[in-house]
């Protein structure tokens, strides 16, 4: 698989992450309580920081994409871990009404 192509399959994988976690949190939102707001605003500044990173992906020119990061886990496991967080978020509140 050509680099470009892996690089292209990478930012796929980034907005289909994103888009997972924009979806947890419209059920934070939905789930969350009065006194909860504040968590599913900090959730939202994360998703704005991850999709700004995403536009910054697209920008790079191939070739200043370090090979080692290619196939890693890199910014997808921070994504994870923050959709892991939303998902714990809103099994708390799902099972608290």
């Amino acid at each position: 698989m050509s680099k470009e192509r892996l690089v292209n399959q990478h930012i796929l994988e980034y907005e289909a992450r994103l888009k997972h976690i924009e979806e947890l949190i419209q059920r934070a939102h939905d789930a969350a309580g009065v006194d909860d707001k504040s968590t599913v605003d900090k959730f939202v500044k994360q998703k704005q920081e991850l999709a700004s990173q995403i536009d910054e992906f697209k920008t790079l020119d191939v070739e200043h994409w370090r090979e080692d990061s290619i196939g890693q886990s890199g910014p997808m496991a921070v994504w994870d871990i923050i959709a892991q967080q939303i998902e714990e978020f809103v099994e708390h509140q799902e099972s608290n009404q």
